[in-house]
């Protein structure tokens, strides 16, 4: 008699998934019994935790890439649909912070790179995949938030403008796809938690004072597993 796992057979895509929360959940999702598609930049930090997921048991397959180059997204949606012909769970946690700076002060450039990889990205992957994700008889998709989305804050602006406008995008399509009930969209506001980007946007904490991704994969894991309702904000 065998193990069961609660992902058994389901395919999941995560992006950002070569460190923090991205890695964690990717990490999480194969442990569940899911096969693991891992999408970032730097494909030597996706081959780590690639190998730390094959090491434990798990299954990864590994796509570097720049979600704002190109069409890498199309081609990655033509390839899984060619292998797998389905997507049961998409994460979407590839994030730019930017400078932190007074509005007037806002690079135009800059914005459009954060703009690029926070919104337009994301459209792009749920436009990829959207046919692949209706085929899965029921499918998850994840989109990871943050506070200042919904929640200004001074020297925020760029990045929570973007965030604001992703939640925007999720929240519509949650409510697009609500009629057929395979489809559920919602956003994961993960707060305080030991990433690169934290320490960047507070470069004085001390790391250890907040709350490792791990954890956050757990409530991702949990809430996946839930009965939670399209269109809701999960808050950690």
């Amino acid at each position: 008699m065998t193990d069961t796992k609660p992902f058994d057979g389901k395919l999941a895509l995560v992006t950002g998934a070569s460190r923090g929360i991205g890695a964690a959940t990717a990490e999480a999702l194969a442990a569940a019994g899911a096969h693991v598609i891992l999408t970032a930049r730097t494909a030597s930090a996706l081959e780590d935790v690639e190998e730390r997921i094959h090491a434990a048991g798990g299954a990864a397959t590994i796509a570097p890439m720049d979600l704002t180059e190109g069409d890498h997204i199309k081609k990655l949606a033509e390839a899984v649909a060619g292998r797998w012909g389905s997507l049961d769970i998409l994460v979407l946690n590839a994030a730019m912070l930017g400078s932190l700076s007074p509005v007037e002060h806002l690079d135009p450039k800059e914005l459009g790179r954060v703009f690029a990889l926070n919104v337009h990205a994301n459209q792009a992957l749920i436009g990829a995949f959207d046919p692949l994700l209706r085929r899965s008889a029921k499918a998850d998709v994840l989109g990871i938030t943050s506070s200042v989305g919904s929640e200004a804050r001074a020297f925020w602006g760029g990045y929570g403008a973007s965030k604001a406008a992703f939640e925007m995008l999720l929240n519509a399509y949650a409510d697009e796809t609500a009629h057929a009930g395979k489809l559920r969209v919602r956003t994961l506001d993960p707060g305080a938690t030991r990433t690169r980007m934290r320490q960047l946007a507070f470069p004085g904490e001390e790391p250890e004072s907040v709350k490792g991704p791990e954890v956050v994969a757990a409530v991702i894991i949990e809430h996946l597993l839930g009965d939670g309702a399209t269109g809701s904000r999960i808050t950690i």
